[in-house]
């Protein structure tokens, strides 16, 4: 063999080796790197704590994209991603081959923008869905100002600001009005669509939990639900936060606390599929808007390098030695799911995925 034909041997070679390596990454999910590609989309709620973990876990490349918990639980049942995170578990019938598995817990702000109102305003159930009916319009309304005795509520129309797109934040706010006010509860009920809200006058909308951030903010006397991993925009803006009466008829503060306290009556009996609400727990220190936080995921695969990826990286998630370790969850006020809701629960879930 002459010089240019072992040249050209050679190529053939190199040619025939990475196409090879191209085919077989395009087939079994991995990237050049020769780790896993890994999808997530969805909940607006979960999406900086996803953002922490991608870089940090080393065992697969992961992509992530704040959609809104709607588009992830559709993308993930339709196949077009590998996990879509939920604020909300899936209503109604769960599609065969898909699960909702429960990693952790947060809870929610009802936050305010009110020249003079310090945060700590109280507000009720009750309170919340007049504002949401058109019922309560004032801010010294006097069903506010009766909680409120020591506040100078100003005489000013409330601005109500709710989600435009499918969100699991929509799901726990509107759970908690259902759970506490009786006509929200036979008339509005609760779900991820912002067509539940009726229309009221001077009402606004904003996607995801960024747009209800900056629709408070731009706009004076309005009120919103808010996720409560976006403290740090909360803070930068100076919202007011409000305490909220819970079932045991006290107001109190949202802290981990209180949210760890609402969790703890419920948890204990919890069903085999992970579908679970907490709003409006029992308890005198129960904050009443806490919820699980999902992933929705194809039990099937497309191909075994994929599931075991993924079933490796939901496992790192709950652990609390990676992805529940304090230095993820306290900075962005989300709560661990105890150990035996992980033993008896989700990890029963995620050993299903196949490829």
């Amino acid at each position: 063999m002459n010089r240019k034909q072992t040249v050209l041997a050679i190529a053939i070679v190199v040619i025939v080796v990475v196409g090879g390596y191209a085919a077989y990454a395009s087939l079994t999910g991995g990237s050049s790197s020769g780790k896993v590609q890994l999808t997530e989309t969805g909940s607006s709620l979960l999406y900086p704590v996803f953002n922490k973990w991608a870089p940090d876990y080393k065992n697969a490349t992961i992509t992530t994209a704040s959609t809104g918990s709607g588009t992830g639980i559709s993308q993930a049942e339709a196949g077009k991603v590998n996990i879509g995170a939920s604020d909300a578990y899936i209503q109604g019938t769960v599609p065969s081959g898909v699960e909702n598995i429960p990693i952790l817990i947060s809870y929610q702000y009802i936050c305010y923008n009110v020249p003079g109102v310090s945060t700590g305003l109280n507000l009720s159930a009750n309170i919340i869905a007049g504002i949401y009916m058109g019922t309560i319009t004032n801010w010294n309304s006097s069903l506010i100002q009766a909680a409120n005795p020591h506040a100078t509520l100003p005489n000013h129309s409330i601005v109500p600001v709710h989600r435009s797109d499918g969100s699991g934040d929509t799901f726990m706010f509107t759970s908690f009005l259902a759970h506490g006010n009786a006509t929200w509860g036979s008339k509005y009920h609760f779900g991820t669509s912002a067509s539940i809200f009726p229309a009221v006058s001077g009402e606004l909308t904003g996607a995801q939990n960024t747009g209800i951030i900056n629709a408070v903010n731009a706009t004076r006397y309005s009120i919103g639900y808010i996720a409560a991993t976006y403290q740090t925009e909360i803070n930068n803006d100076h919202f007011g936060i409000a305490n909220l009466e819970n079932k045991a008829g006290f107001f109190v503060a949202p802290t981990v606390a209180n949210v760890k306290a609402a969790a703890s009556g419920y948890l204990s009996s919890i069903p085999s599929n992970g579908s679970i609400a907490l709003q409006y727990a029992p308890g005198n220190n129960s904050y009443p808007i806490a919820d699980m936080e999902y992933v929705v995921v194809q039990l099937h695969q497309s191909s075994t390098s994929v599931a075991n990826a993924l079933k490796d990286f939901l496992t790192w998630v709950l652990s609390p030695s990676g992805g529940s370790q304090t230095k993820y969850l306290s900075a962005m006020n989300l709560v661990a799911l105890p150990s035996n809701v992980v033993a008896s629960v989700s990890q029963p879930m995620i050993n299903k995925i196949t490829g």
